[in-house]
């Protein structure tokens, strides 16, 4: 064997060895740590917007027992719930985001109904149905918290010198945070049920030829 190949076998042998401490002392390690950590609080996420979800169709049920003529707003829940599951599985955060605000609307649209309806508001499984909804939401905002801080680690650490230099060998890219991105979604509209509706305007006085 000549000497040049003997040297570059004993060099690369000590490379191999010396290969996770230079990984682990350029941030390799942490990196790894960080984005189990980002993943880990998303799916916490995840997990809050399918309990949503699944609680939907018992209060829209609910609600029809009550209003069945009341289909536009069906509809709309249904559509916002579809888009909701869509998210999920995307496992997109800003996706989740924009989607979880899209239902929050439909769901103000849909317990609103329940204004003209004294027998719904006070139909037990309709305020349960509320109670877990409002339950979840609370959780959906933990969970939001935890994974955005979490996002917000990975993504400093990632571009602090030098782990950025190993984030951008291996790949290491900026973490999306769980925040509303479509701007119609920003604010659910308000329902002021304590004015009156409008009187029809009088109907325009018959010619007499």
């Amino acid at each position: 064997m000549r000497p040049a190949t003997q040297l570059a076998m004993r060099y690369g042998k000590w490379l191999v060895l010396a290969l996770p401490f230079a990984l682990a002392g350029c941030g390799y390690n942490t990196i790894q740590t960080l984005d189990e950590q980002t993943n880990s609080a998303r799916s916490q996420i995840e997990v809050q917007l399918q309990r949503r979800a699944d609680l939907i169709p018992n209060l829209v049920s609910t609600v029809k027992g009550y209003a069945a003529h009341e289909e536009q707003v069906f509809s709309e829940v249904a559509q916002a719930r579809a888009g909701l599951l869509g998210a999920v599985q995307s496992h997109d955060p800003q996706q989740m985001a924009d989607a979880n605000a899209a239902a929050t609307t439909a769901l103000g649209r849909l317990l609103a109904i329940s204004e003209a309806y004294p027998q719904l508001k006070a139909d037990q499984g309709f305020l349960k149905l509320q109670d877990e909804l409002t339950g979840t939401e609370n959780r959906i905002a933990v969970a939001r918290g935890d994974y955005n801080k979490a996002a917000q680690d990975y993504n400093t650490y990632i571009r602090t010198f030098p782990t950025a230099l190993t984030a951008k060998v291996i790949g290491a890219k900026a973490k999306a945070y769980f925040e509303v991105t479509n701007a119609a979604n920003r604010e659910a509209p308000k329902v002021d049920f304590s004015k009156p509706a409008p009187a029809p305007a009088p109907a325009a006085p018959s010619k007499v030829p």
